[in-house]
């Protein structure tokens, strides 16, 4: 048996041993089920969760989702980020002629086969994408999504340099390592806390002898970590929101109507302008990321006229009623659902299926809303010192 990328660690009277794979590689995959063969473990661990786990056994559940509570629980922004990740996924597997996560099938199959406890190791992804949206601010979170939909959106082919490089991460750290680079603190969560959390998992696994199946990026600090004790606890905790942003988001609106107002006394003529200003520049720029999403022209109108009034309430997004409209017009079939997690694969298929361009208009009616605050709030504090 070839022991390249295979750590062995004997701790406690236990022997862990690791397969650092390639989530890309045919050779991981093979090389997987020789080791469970031979070593005939008590128990196989996978980087997976329960949902990316259902996700490979089953096939993404898309036709039970329910769009209208996505976006009423404001979950729009996140399943779009899902859809993005299983994008890159879909176009690194095709360059390589293989499918994504072929291993990890490898190591379900082989651990059934061997009569082993399956252990699903990972962090919930939507846990580990709280805490990286957690740890970013509003320049960060639009950077991030930029990167993000940049990377999938791009139709350049991948190097052989490039291609060997990300056999040597897991996915999800392959198309944000650039981005870690930049922003620091997406370190912590996405790579330094998976690693702890899968210490402690293949740790308290069952069994004397442990495999476990891992993206080689997290072997070097699991062999760290499953030395210490983790609290998974801790780990699984969803950071608590600042109370700035909360503070700013009331104080700004409060802040435009009183400017408003007072001009308003002072000068009507002026308070009309500001007041003009406001609404075209939060409703239109809301109603242009509404139609660069392809939203019906009722859905447009209706980010529009939304804009001005929920950029003046914290709780209220522009996205949300722009979202719920295209919902209502032009309502996803049974078909979108299922054939989403393909049509993702390309730009031409996220604007056509309408499930991922209902999402699409959340999150572009929102960003052009965000933008036209910051724009027609500049304008209304300007009119208002011309005044005074």
């Amino acid at each position: 048996m070839i022991e390249d990328n295979i750590t062995r660690i004997n701790l406690d009277g236990k022997e862990y041993i690791l397969i650092g794979t390639a989530h890309v590689s045919k050779h991981s995959a093979e090389q997987v089920k020789e080791v469970i063969e031979a070593e005939r473990p008590d128990s196989v661990c996978v980087e997976l969760d329960e949902q990316r786990y259902q996700t490979i056994t089953e096939g993404a559940k898309w036709k039970e989702m329910d769009i209208i509570q996505v976006i009423k629980q404001k979950r729009a922004s996140l399943l779009l980020m899902n859809l993005a990740i299983s994008s890159f996924q879909n176009r690194m597997a095709k360059e390589l002629g293989i499918k994504a996560g072929q291993e990890m099938v490898q190591g379900i199959e082989s651990a059934k086969e061997a009569g082993a406890n399956l252990v699903l190791a990972d962090r919930n992804i939507q846990i580990t994408f709280s805490r990286i949206w957690g740890n970013l601010g509003l320049r960060g979170k639009s950077m991030l999504l930029t990167q993000i939909i940049t990377s999938i959106f791009s139709h350049d082919s991948i190097s052989e340099e490039e291609l060997e490089k990300m056999k040597e991460q897991d996915t999800i750290n392959a198309m944000l390592n650039e981005f870690t680079e930049s922003f620091p603190r997406l370190k912590k969560p996405l790579i330094d806390e998976r690693d702890q959390y899968l210490a402690q998992k293949i740790k308290d696994a069952p069994g004397e002898k442990i495999v476990a199946v891992l993206g080689a990026a997290h072997v070097p600090g699991i062999k760290e970590e499953i030395k210490k004790e983790q609290d998974l606890k801790k780990l699984n905790a969803i950071p608590p929101k600042s109370k700035w942003p909360k503070i700013i988001g009331w104080a700004l609106p409060i802040m435009i109507v009183a400017l408003i107002v007072i001009t308003f006394f002072a000068n009507p003529n002026a308070g009309l302008d500001q007041s003009v200003s406001w609404i075209l520049w939060t409703g239109s720029l809301s109603a242009l990321g509404t139609a660069i999403a392809m939203g019906h022209p009722l859905t447009i109108l209706t980010a529009f006229v939304a804009a001005p009034f929920t950029a003046l309430h914290p709780l209220l997004a522009a996205g949300w009623f722009a979202g719920l409209a295209q919902a209502h017009i032009r309502r996803p079939s049974v078909k979108d659902f299922e054939t989403l997690s393909e049509d993702v694969f390309s730009v031409k298929g996220f604007w056509r299926n309408k499930v991922s361009r209902i999402l699409l208009i959340v999150v572009l009616s929102n960003i052009g809303a965000s933008i036209g605050t910051f724009i027609g709030g500049a304008d209304v504090i300007k009119t208002f010192f011309e005044n005074f």
